[in-house]
Parts: C-alpha cells; structure tokens; sequence
C-alpha cells in the first residue's frame, strides 16, 4: 500500500508498472555541439516522441542529453527557453504524460519548466547527499527545490536518482540509506536505480535491497533495461526509464526505433502478466 506522500503510479501513468521512453534532444544552443537549428532539434524530438508513443510506452522524459559536457548546477537561459519549446511541440504530438531532467542537475529549471507547460514530473540526479562526478562536486539542493516548487503552486512529482550512475559516493555507499534519505529527508516521490554507465542495468540484488528500503515508494530502473532483462528487472522494480536499447542497433547516438520499443513494451507486459498470474495462483493455494 503506498504512503499518501508516495506517488499514485496508476493515476500518473495509468499503469502501476510504467515505460518511460527517454527522448535524448540533439545539441542545444550554447552547448559545444549546437548545430544552430533549432528546428532540426525540434523535428528529431517529434519523430521520437511519436515513435515511443506509438510504440506503447506509458510516459516520456525530455533531456539535453547530448548537451555533454554538462555544467553542474545551473544551464544557460537558452537551453531552458529551447527545452521549454521543444517540451511543449512534444506535447502537441502526444498525449502521454511528460518529464524534464536538466543535465547535470538543474532540477530547478527543470521544475521551472514543467511547471510552466503542465509537465506531470522531473527526474533529479543528486536529490540529497553530495557525490562526485565528472563535472566536479555536486550536492543535492532538496530544501531548495522543495520550497521552490510550492512557491510555484506546483504539483510536478520528482524522481531522484540514488547513488546516480556517472557518479560516485564521497562516503562509503551504502544503498538502504540513501534511498531512505532520498524519500524521508528529500521527500522524493519515487526513486531511480541505475548501473555504473549510461546502458548498464542496476544489479539485480540492489533493486531487492532499494525496494525493501523504499517502503512503498516507487522504485524505477534508471538505465540499461533491454528486452531480454526487463522481465528480471520488473521483478523488483516498480517501473523502468529506458532509450539506448529503443534505438536503432542500440545506440545511444541514434533515433529511436519503434519496432525495438514495441518488442520491449511487449517484453515487459508478458512479464507483468506472468507476475499477476503467478500472484492469483499463490492466493489460490493459500486460500485452499
């Protein structure tokens, strides 16, 4: 039974077990790899939008992915105006519900900006503690972002990376913890799970140990389900947020493919469907 702080999957969703398709936006202005067209970034975004959604997937997630290298905390003016346009043609096309995640974590402009166009949530890497990254020290700004988001009147759900790939731990790791600081002291409304990289799955023993620490609160794999493990995956995890092995070959550089996303959503209702009967059976036999 889900805590009333906790996030309703199945009425953001309407699934209790959503696909997120992740749509990766091409360079973006003042990024070092901005091609100048902004329309060229918009078409990209509309044709993988509407692959997903045609594809079956319950929701879909916009990021600069490909803005790299990523600032720590805050993005430029530019890139918040082109994402909050790309966002809304997005929505133009879809029905689905939408997220925002601001790379590296800029989960301010990311609130900003699903605030503004009715965007349902948004995923922040570095919620709570302090990790080591890339783009230097990044600590998570939870009392901000929590207050900032009632100075808005929002009610946009946040996802929190724990323990986020690309990263490491300034202290020693230690999972139970930091999902259950992510949800009581960050007040996140689900949690995300991640391997080590970009298109690396979290260890199966870890989404176990993050689901029991979570309580109730929804716990989503973060990066590197494919259709042959998204039944092993959704044995622990409430939901999967998923694009490098939606795309054509599974790279990450290319568009999404929609046959690939139709044979993962099909994937991953078999194996939900299987989970639902092996349940009806096991209350069959307690019952008898």
């Amino acid at each position: 039974m889900l805590r009333i702080k906790d996030v309703d999957l199945y009425q953001l969703f309407k699934t209790r077990t959503p696909i997120i398709g992740v749509v990766h936006l091409l360079p973006l202005p003042t990024s070092p790899r901005w091609g100048g067209s902004l329309k060229a970034v918009i078409d990209r975004a509309e044709q993988e939008a509407t692959a997903l959604a045609s594809g079956g997937v319950d929701g879909i997630i916009v990021e600069n992915f490909f803005d790299a290298p990523f600032p720590k905390n805050q993005v430029d003016p530019a890139v918040v105006s082109a994402m909050t346009i790309v966002v809304q043609r997005i929505q133009n096309m879809v029905t689905l519900p939408v997220g925002i995640n601001v790379l590296r974590n800029d989960a301010k402009s990311a609130m900003a900006i699903a605030s503004c166009v009715r965007a349902q949530f948004i995923r922040v890497n570095v919620l709570s503690g302090v990790m080591a990254t890339d783009q230097g020290l990044i600590e998570g700004e939870a009392h901000h972002l929590l207050r900032y988001r009632r100075e808005l009147g929002s009610d946009v759900k946040i996802f929190a990376d724990v323990l986020v790939k690309h990263a490491r731990p300034l202290s020693s790791p230690n999972l139970t913890v930091a999902v259950q600081d992510a949800i009581e002291r960050g007040l996140a409304d689900a949690v995300i799970l991640s391997g080590w990289a970009t298109g690396s799955p979290p260890n199966q023993e870890d989404l176990e140990l993050a689901a029991q620490a979570a309580a109730g609160t929804p716990v989503f794999v973060g990066s590197g389900a494919s259709w042959e493990n998204v039944a092993t995956l959704l044995q622990a995890a409430d939901g999967v947020i998923v694009s490098s092995s939606l795309k054509r070959h599974g790279r990450r550089e290319q568009t999404i493919d929609p046959i690939r996303v139709s044979q993962f959503v099909e994937a991953a209702h078999r194996s939900w469907n299987n989970r639902s009967d092996r349940k009806s059976i096991s209350s069959v036999s307690l019952k008898s």
